[in-house]
């Protein structure tokens, strides 16, 4: 619960009562008062903010290997373009001005890049500027973890990740240096390192990776203190493109 300006100023009020004796009693309340107002902007509660963390894509030369109904990311920018379909959903429902957070793995897309001849960091970038948003790039799971801390106590109002996944992990990084595995992640073990504090008590938070609701959604839930909704099946990034948001085979749990 936070404390009112007044009621942090009452003890040093309480202390200097002393040396206050014959002073006009109107008078001190009028210097309590200003006090009161000069302190408020330095007392008030941080800016909501509404942080997104997206992963980063497959290679193509890797998923080439699959057969085409088991191949991840044939468009770049099935994460980045989910992110910023949640960025409008997000100022529509708190307002142009809302605060946008966009944690993004960037290796994922320096290699992806690379591979396709074009410049995808300098787009994300672009897009970042463009909705007035916060870029944090990040090249580990602990960065991620880290930026997150970062965000000031009870700020983080929304979050959202988008990304592969498995039951158990955040997977940030998914066959782009090695053909179906991760060099990145966030486990459901390390959950306990993302400070709480950085949450407000009312966050609402989702992943729309595959199998998060399997497993990933309790952990949180314990290490956390609030709700992520997580899918219990795999998530479909085919309406993406459609300008919808990841839909799931089976469906969205707590």
């Amino acid at each position: 619960m936070s404390t009112s300006p007044a009621a942090t100023l009452a003890p040093p009020a309480l202390r200097l009562a002393p040396s206050l004796a014959g002073v006009h009693l109107p008078a001190v309340r009028s210097l309590l008062l200003a006090a009161a107002l000069f302190a408020a902007p330095a007392l008030s509660a941080a800016q909501p903010e509404h942080v997104i963390l997206c992963g980063g894509p497959a290679l193509r030369q890797w998923e080439d290997f699959r057969v085409k109904n088991e191949q991840h990311d044939r468009w770049w920018a099935n994460f980045i373009r989910a992110s910023t379909l949640r960025m409008a959903e997000i100022r529509r429902a708190y307002g142009k001005e809302a605060k946008l957070t966009w944690i993004v793995y960037r290796p994922g897309y320096v290699t992806r890049g690379r591979e396709d001849g074009k410049p995808y960091t300098t787009w994300i970038r672009e897009n970042a500027t463009k909705r007035n948003c916060e870029l944090i790039w990040v090249d580990t799971g602990a960065e991620a973890i880290q930026a997150i801390n970062s965000r000031p106590a009870g700020s983080i109002l929304t979050f959202d990740f988008f990304g592969h996944s498995n039951r158990h992990c955040f997977l940030l990084d998914y066959g782009n240096e090695i053909m179906a595995a991760s060099k990145a992640w966030i486990h459901e073990d390390d959950l306990g390192k993302i400070r709480r504090k950085s949450f407000d008590k009312r966050a609402l938070c989702q992943s729309y990776g595959c199998h998060t609701g399997e497993s990933m959604s309790a952990k949180w839930r314990l290490a956390l203190g609030i709700k992520l909704v997580g899918a219990h099946g795999k998530t479909d990034y085919a309406v993406v493109g459609q300008g919808r948001l990841p839909t799931v085979s089976g469906r969205w749990v707590r």
